[in-house]
């Protein structure tokens, strides 16, 4: 039997996250008798890796996980030399495809050396983060239209963002929604009972929020929104909860703004979960309040789940493609916010996955569409 091609993802990790989630869902999905996914990852520090989320099943799955040190700027010599020892041991892939577009300027060179034929940028986020960092990336990527064989995007605002206003004219440009296995979502009543059930929140009107605790997020504007909505509800007799799905760095301080705001029993953080898909049944609406996104996948898994959604107005307009998104603007008052969701809670939950793949969020559709590029090598 022919041995399948080889893609390798070079990512900062392989937790839970978006872009994880988002080629984990594609992976699932692809024929892997033909096309085998391999991931290149980061670690703080050297050593033996702690193995992260979806390790496992990228073993499972017939996948291999490598690793690089973590890029911290002022190690870029000693990062650049790490990159080139490992193409030079590691380089049997027909395809590299970097979602770590930070340094993607630094690894898609060496690859390319190594005799890797094709070498792809992926832009997954339309901002970058706040201070040096963000100055950083911006400058890390300014070449990377120019050395990439293609240049990929999530939505037209993540690839204007990274590769620059010259991207979309470009015939190595590319855009790909974040697809998800939309059936998976569907609303069950008997699901939302039993989640619901085992949180202790059966009488509660519940918000929800599914992302990685991290600036970009806006998790702090978030819980003053769910104190506003809280407090509304508490003056007519009504009890709310909020149900904070993911983890990352600012946890903790959105712990601690949660107490200072004295709802620290009514907010609820459930950390990672592997049936994601389950905890969006017990939620009553979905509020996304990002300083900036590529296209959240999980806007869109909310709107398969059939959940109205308020979502931040520095959100590309790609992702609200049914009528129960709402934008909103981030400056506006929590309170506004709050007065928005507690006048609009009343819905019939409906069966939202036709909509959601005529849309082109279908991961299987995707799937063969990805499928047929890496095996050619062109865009159809």
């Amino acid at each position: 039997m022919k041995e399948p091609i080889r893609v390798l993802h070079v990512l900062g990790g392989l937790s839970l996250g978006g872009a994880e989630s988002r080629i984990m869902d594609l992976y699932r999905c692809m024929d892997r008798e033909k096309v085998q996914f391999d991931f290149l990852v980061h670690q703080k520090a050297a050593g033996e890796r702690i193995p992260e989320f979806y390790d496992g099943e990228v073993e499972e799955l017939g996948g291999k996980v490598y690793f690089l040190p973590k890029f911290k700027g002022y190690n870029y010599f000693s990062y650049r030399k790490a990159v080139r020892e490992f193409f030079a041991q590691y380089h049997n892939f027909r395809l590299v495809q970097g979602h770590m577009t930070s340094t993607a300027a630094i690894y898609l060179p060496e690859a390319g050396k190594a005799g890797i034929p094709i070498k792809a940028a992926h832009a997954r986020s339309a901002g970058v983060d706040k201070g040096m960092k963000g100055i950083v990336t911006r400058l890390l990527r300014i070449p990377l239209l120019g050395m990439a064989d293609y240049c990929f995007a999530c939505s037209r605002e993540a690839g204007k963002s990274v590769f620059g206003n010259k991207w979309e004219n470009s015939p190595k440009a590319l855009v790909l929604p974040n697809a998800i296995d939309a059936q998976r979502f569907i609303y069950k009543r008997e699901v939302r009972d039993r989640i619901r059930k085992e949180t202790g929140i059966e009488d509660c009107f519940v918000l929800g929020h599914v992302g990685r605790f991290h600036y970009a997020k806006n998790h702090e504007f978030l819980l003053d929104i769910f104190a506003a909505v809280r407090n509304g509800l508490k003056e007519k007799g009504k009890k709310a909860a909020l149900m904070l799905l993911g983890e990352g760095p600012g946890m903790d301080t959105a712990k601690k703004k949660a107490a200072l705001l004295g709802i620290e029993e009514d907010v609820f953080f459930m950390g990672n979960r592997r049936e994601v898909w389950n905890y969006y049944q017990a939620m009553d609406y979905f509020v996304f309040p990002s300083r900036f996104e590529g296209l959240p996948g999980t806007v869109v898994e909310a709107q398969a789940a059939g959940l109205k959604c308020i979502i931040s107005d520095k959100i590309t307009p790609e992702v609200g493609f049914t009528e129960l998104v709402a934008y909103k603007d981030i400056a506006l008052p929590a309170e506004d916010w709050a007065k928005q969701i507690m006048n609009d809670c009343l819905y019939e939950r409906k069966n939202m996955c036709q909509a959601v793949e005529s849309a082109g969020f279908d991961v299987r559709e995707q799937a063969r569409r990805m499928e047929s590029f890496y095996l050619s090598g062109k865009i159809g």
